[in-house]
């Protein structure tokens, strides 16, 4: 860096204003990269939200499709079975539909998790090799 900082190059600085100066861009740093884990877990928890909606819409169809079709699906499978070969059969076709939501639910929320921002993360551990590295020159 050779740019002029408080009216004296790096060069020419006491120890006093370099420790300053690092303590300043070292502060800005950490705030940066406080930005960025918020943003980044702020994305993290959508997708979970996300996943978490879609087993509430599991749940909810699960109970809407048995409320309005296990009468109607029981009664015309009994025309042709005993009535309880007919719920049997109409359960596990619920059962079936209910498990592709859960599971799509489930995919959904783990992508989403752990929230932890990743990539700040890994900024800050690149920035602590970099300010060790630059500590032992």
């Amino acid at each position: 860096m050779s740019h002029i900082e408080n009216g004296r190059a790096p060069e020419t600085a006491s120890v006093a204003e370099l420790v300053g100066t690092t303590t300043e861009q070292l502060s800005r740093l950490v705030r940066e990269e406080a930005k960025l884990a918020v943003v980044e877990a702020q994305g993290k928890a959508k997708r979970v939200g996300a996943g978490a909606g879609m087993l509430g819409a599991a749940a909810v169809l699960g109970l809407a499709v048995l409320g309005a079709l296990v009468a109607a699906a029981i009664a015309a499978l009994a025309l042709v079975l005993p009535v309880w070969a007919s719920a049997l059969i109409v359960a596990a076709a619920l059962a079936v539909i209910a498990g592709v939501f859960g599971l799509l639910g489930r995919t959904s929320i783990r992508k989403g998790s752990p929230p932890i921002p990743e990539q700040a993360a890994a900024n800050v551990r690149e920035d602590v090799a970099v300010i060790k590295e630059r500590a032992q020159r």
